[in-house]
């Protein structure tokens, strides 16, 4: 690496005493505040590649590589792009680099020249340039090797196919832990709440029918049912079960229990005394009704 100075003004010998250098110090702090020293005072020399230029050695060397072989074995051709219309000539001059259409429609008509130069070459040689309508190419590929790579394509297809499913189990099973998680969460709360409530209840801070969710209107009004009822009657509430089914005074009173209709009472009055009879206000059947419609 070289490091050499670079400076437009007038300095002093580098080689001249301590004073000199002192005084060429001085000047380049004046030529520094006037402006005159510019950038790259310092500059890092690169070394300089040096280039080998064997021009009979290449010569030689493609003497060597050259193969003197017909046209027909080579099919080469060297050619300028075709002509273009009169037209678009002025704007095909303008060369574009960042021009796609242009740079395609180049390789047209090289393509096109190329084609117009050999064919006329091939029809000398007697080669034919058009295929009959009965032929039937065979393929570049063979049917072993367009098997296999129909075996690879379906491996890569089945292979994103598990990937995807595996992507989408492990998104459920995140969703599934994150449910499960607030879940836990909610669980967590109500019970923190509840415990805070009963210590407010308690403490008396907290009313009885505010600190239960439940309604105690509605409790209020449900009634037991008549199965309910039922047992209570036949079994109690409890206490001595001695003598309950023993007759009193009310029982006995008490006719409705019975089967018969008693509030229709009859009395005959005959010898021996008077006779009381209990009637039924049961309709007869059809074959008493007609009978005692015949007596009539």
């Amino acid at each position: 690496m070289t490091l050499f100075k670079k400076f437009s003004g007038e300095l002093s010998d580098p080689e001249s005493s301590d004073s000199d250098s002192i005084d060429s110090d001085e000047e380049l702090q004046k030529a520094f505040a006037e402006g005159k020293l510019k950038s790259g005072f310092v500059i890092e020399a690169a070394p300089k590649k040096q280039l080998i230029k064997n021009k009979i050695g290449l010569l030689q060397k493609l003497d060597e590589m050259k193969v003197n072989l017909d046209w027909i074995e080579r099919l080469d051709m060297v050619n300028t792009p075709a002509r273009v219309l009169p037209g678009i000539e002025e704007e095909d001059s303008q060369q574009d680099i960042h021009n796609d259409f242009k740079r395609e429609m180049t390789f047209y008509r090289q393509a096109q020249s190329a084609v117009l130069e050999a064919l006329p070459k091939l029809h000398k040689v007697g080669l034919k340039t058009k295929r009959p309508e009965d032929y039937f190419a065979e393929m570049a590929k063979s049917d072993d090797h367009m098997k296999r790579v129909r075996e690879k394509l379906l491996e890569k297809q089945l292979g994103m196919e598990r990937s995807e499913k595996a992507k989408k189990l492990r998104d459920l099973r995140k969703y599934g832990k994150q449910v499960q998680k607030e879940v836990l969460q909610k669980r967590q709360k109500e019970k923190r709440d509840m415990l805070e409530a009963v210590k407010k209840y308690r403490k008396g801070q907290l009313n009885f029918k505010t600190f239960l969710p439940y309604k105690f209107e509605k409790c209020s009004e449900m009634t037991p049912n008549k199965k309910r009822i039922y047992k209570n009657a036949k079994f109690g509430f409890g206490g001595q079960k001695k003598r309950s089914k023993s007759n009193t005074k009310e029982s006995v009173n008490d006719v409705k229990q019975y089967g018969r209709n008693f509030s229709k009472i009859k009395k005959s009055s005959k010898k021996g005394g008077s006779m009381v009879s209990y009637t039924n206000n049961k309709r007869l059947g059809k074959s008493r009704r007609q009978n005692v419609k015949s007596k009539k």
